[in-house]
């Protein structure tokens, strides 16, 4: 046991792509990650823990929404399961997030799961603090915007 708590402590991080880390697995494939170790390199905000939503396979993000920072309406083609792990992050969802409307988001606080089926009309956003959020799904994900007129 003493051997597998070393090769797990061999984890590191490479970037494959600007503003977001990628977490590797040891030797064996395991994946010990510290909560120091799931840091988004400079200006980034996104940690691939496991696999990428972009490739086929199971993966899982940690996203970090600094205050202010937040999505419009949009929608993927898969399921995506979240869990709220600090902060109060701010959530809209079903037919009322076709429109962009933060006034009506409500919160969500940390501990809270959210289950966001395919094709779900949503958008999100941290208001008033920085919000960690952790994202599990079946990739490849495809995210479509949904249009806003002006009002």
């Amino acid at each position: 046991m003493a051997s597998r708590m070393t090769i797990a402590g061999l984890l590191y991080l490479v970037a494959p792509a600007p503003g977001v880390a990628q977490i590797a697995p040891d030797q064996e494939g395991f994946i010990v990650a510290a909560p120091e170790a799931m840091v988004p390199p400079e200006r980034g905000r996104e940690i691939h823990i496991l696999g990428n939503p972009s490739q086929p396979g199971l993966y899982v993000l940690r996203v970090i929404w600094e205050p202010g920072q937040g999505s419009r309406p949009h929608f993927h083609d898969e399921a995506r399961l979240i869990t709220v792990l600090e902060g109060t992050w701010y959530l809209a969802t079903g037919a009322a997030a076709d429109v962009y409307d933060p006034d009506s988001m409500r919160p969500v606080t940390a501990g809270t799961f959210v289950y966001q089926p395919p094709n779900g009309h949503h958008y999100d956003m941290a208001k008033d603090e920085r919000v960690v959020i952790q994202i599990t799904g079946i990739g490849p994900v495809r995210t479509t915007s949904i249009p806003q007129t002006d009002r």
